[in-house]
């Protein structure tokens, strides 16, 4: 199977259940914005130290793809049984919050705005989580006009937190102070 199609080349893209549309449209951007956040969590993931949060990183990236189907699927009905493995359940969040209250519990507590930045591997968690933002406005966008799950907003909003205290543990624990504004 070769891995270009050229069935894009006229500036549309098929989304999940075969409806086409443009590559501007909101959908697609959303769940592009979701794949990006996926691909810069994965460099955040293969920095040293790897072994960070490796488990709950590499679980977080496995939701996005899943997050990214649901945003892909227009016509979820269509195409529930392929969906069927895709769905964030509500524990999730709690999960996400429970790591974000243990992480916590290791650092000292934020006096001021802090900058990007101080190890290789904290700089790469907070543009992951700048990245984030980005899918989160985007999802928001598509919301106005489109259903998305709610799960999926605040999966997003809950991230981007726990990304946050990531770098920050990711420069704790390498001795580095986090860098004050």
């Amino acid at each position: 199977m070769k891995i270009y199609t050229r069935s894009g080349d006229d500036g549309q893209t098929s989304l999940f259940g075969g409806r086409r549309t443009s590559k501007d449209d909101p959908r697609v951007a959303a769940y592009g914005d979701v794949d990006e956040l996926n691909s810069a969590i994965g460099l955040a993931v293969a920095t040293d130290p790897v072994d960070l949060e490796h488990d709950l990183l590499t679980g977080i990236q496995r939701d996005l793809f899943s997050v990214g189907a649901r945003l892909a699927s227009p016509d979820p009905e269509k195409v529930a049984k392929a969906l069927e493995n895709t769905a964030i359940p509500d524990a999730r969040i709690t999960e996400l919050e429970s790591a974000i209250d243990r992480i916590e519990a290791e650092l000292t507590e934020l006096s001021s705005f802090i900058l990007p930045g101080g190890t290789t591997k904290s700089a790469r968690l907070h543009y992951a989580r700048s990245v984030c933002r980005r899918a989160e406005r985007s999802v928001v966008a598509l919301a106005r006009h489109e259903t998305v799950p709610a799960v999926v907003l605040t999966y997003l909003n809950r991230l981007s937190d726990l990304l946050f205290v990531i770098a920050r543990l990711a420069n704790h624990r390498s001795n580095v102070p986090d860098i004050k504004w």
